[in-house]
């Protein structure tokens, strides 16, 4: 009884740190996929504050919206791309955290 214990607390832990690669993997290219579009959709971003805005974005999207960036940066950005970013920005969360990171950028 203890062994199946031990054994099925060794897969519990293998499973967590699959899934947390996996959302690690995920989240990269999501972030990537977002600082592209604000790069060729977003202008009047300075290219200082494009990798902060695009933590703020991922940070504050859902799981949904992680896997819908993941697989623009995959099969590329386009204004889908751009108005679910432009939809996580209008989250009174990502306009706070876009708000630190951008005074953080201009004066660093």
């Amino acid at each position: 009884m203890r062994a199946l214990l031990i054994v099925s607390l060794l897969a519990l832990t293998a499973c967590a740190e699959t899934t947390q690669a996996v959302d690690g993997v995920a989240r990269r290219s999501a972030k990537a996929a977002v600082a592209e579009t604000f790069a060729t959709r977003f202008p009047m971003v300075p290219k200082a504050a494009v990798t902060p805005f695009s933590d703020c974005v991922i940070d504050n999207a859902s799981a949904r919206e992680i896997g819908e960036f993941a697989k623009d940066a995959v099969i590329g950005v386009s204004e889908t791309t751009a108005a679910l970013v432009r939809s996580v920005i209008e989250r009174p969360e990502t306009q706070s955290c876009i708000t630190k990171a951008g005074l953080a950028a201009l004066t660093a």
